[in-house]
């Protein structure tokens, strides 16, 4: 490409002074650059907040549930023997212990079912953040042969109790008696109630001590074993390298496949926003082709005294790329920079459009999450850019292709 070239398909980018066609030309490349740049901007932040948002329930969820888990079935046997060979991974920091089970917590006359996790509260802080979460009491007070409980915010509302108060459990292995077979039943004691804001565990889930457990359910080991990683997305590696190193009738399951439609869905909904908005830089994009060929029809002539000059048809389609192109180049400059700023302060922006129209966009008595969270990632910035740039590339080529096809001799014809 020679300086020539460059310096005429820039000098055509701007519009002549007393040109009205030129300036409306003008103003549909500034329309195109501008809706290239929103476009842009969109997409970045959309999916910097659906980041945001995925990472949120994340880790809400890895809160109380653990990277990987080894479980047995009924029970485990030799957990000792199992984390150590767990622990031996270089990726396992820490395990515990637990014990899983369904049962049914009545108090007064309110009965909702649940699930009974045991655990040891020293153990669990190490794989699990629920004890961050806790809104009154504490973990600690699972004492082994205290019989105590602690209930999710939502159950603890349905049952009507908060600590202090007590709740039946009742377990669905019965107790054969002469009188035949009875549900097994077992008072506990409210110590601690805790929200993690998500509505599966905050509604279903109690936590005891694993000793407690273990005689509700009448188990001589634990369920399972719980492991903490130091990098949660090597679960499905660090899974699949334990599997082969444990007996049978052991499953080791990772935190990606517990929750695995949940996470799929997620990742869909980003896949689809993403096509849709690059729908919108596309639309932007190809405003450029009407730009262009009304600028290759405006300066038919000019190509003409080009070609005559000995300017080749390359050429002649290197100016027009270099005007459609330099669209294109603004708008995703500005777009990347209006989109990273804007993605980088949303948790500013938002709030402060909401106190300006008294709004709120997550209200707080309906959404869990009632901040907009923003992760901004360069992997979808460079991608994004790398699209609009693309498409505002071939958007160039027709217009190009058909500049270089003039006839000088038809072109002259009536100048």
């Amino acid at each position: 490409m020679s300086p020539y070239e460059l310096a005429v398909g820039l000098r055509y980018t701007r519009a002549r002074k007393g040109s009205g066609r030129n300036t409306f030309i003008s103003f549909i490349a500034l329309t195109s650059m501008a809706g290239i740049a929103l476009g842009v901007a969109a997409l970045i932040v959309v999916l910097s907040v659906m980041n945001g948002f995925q990472q949120e329930l994340r880790n809400r969820i890895l809160s109380v549930a653990s990277h990987v888990e080894i479980r047995g079935y009924p029970e485990l046997r030799n957990p000792d023997a199992i984390a150590a060979v767990a622990k031996k991974n270089p990726h396992v920091i820490a395990t515990a212990p637990y014990v899983n089970g369904q049962a049914m917590l009545s108090a007064g006359d309110a009965n909702r079912g649940a699930l009974l996790r045991g655990i040891v509260p020293a153990d669990e802080a190490k794989v699990a953040d629920i004890g961050l979460h806790m809104r009154r009491g504490t973990l600690e007070t699972l004492t082994p042969g205290a019989f105590n409980i602690v209930l999710g915010a939502e159950l603890a509302r349905a049952l009507g109790v908060t600590v202090g108060d007590s709740v039946v459990v009742i377990t669905p292995e019965g107790t054969i008696t002469p009188a035949g077979a009875l549900p097994r039943l077992k008072s506990f004691n409210v110590s601690g109630i805790f929200e993690v804001g998500m509505f599966e565990f905050d509604s279903g889930l109690a936590l005891v001590n694993l000793d407690d457990a273990e005689k509700l359910y009448r188990q001589d080991a634990p369920t399972g074993v719980r492991l903490k990683l130091d990098d949660m997305f090597a679960a499905p590696e660090v899974a699949a390298q334990l599997a082969p190193k444990m007996p049978d009738d052991v499953e080791v399951r990772d935190w990606t496949r517990n929750h695995a439609n949940f996470f799929r869905a997620v990742a869909i909904e980003k896949r689809v926003m993403f096509i849709i908005l690059t729908l919108i830089v596309a639309v932007a994009a190809f405003n450029i082709v009407s730009a262009q060929v009304m600028a290759v029809t405006d300066k038919r002539a000019d190509i003409a005294i080009l070609r005559t000059l000995g300017a080749a048809p390359s050429s002649i389609m290197s100016i027009f790329i270099i005007q459609g192109a330099l669209i294109g180049i603004i708008g995703t400059l500005i777009g990347v920079v209006g989109g990273v700023l804007l993605a980088l302060n949303v948790e500013t922006v938002v709030p402060a459009i909401e106190r300006t129209f008294h709004i709120q966009f997550l209200d707080k008595s309906v959404y869990y999450i009632s901040d907009l969270p923003s992760d901004l990632q360069i992997p979808d910035v460079v991608t994004i850019a790398v699209i609009a740039l693309v498409l505002a590339l071939v958007a160039t080529l027709y217009p190009s292709f058909r500049a270089a096809r003039v006839n000088p001799a038809e072109a002259l014809r009536y100048e």
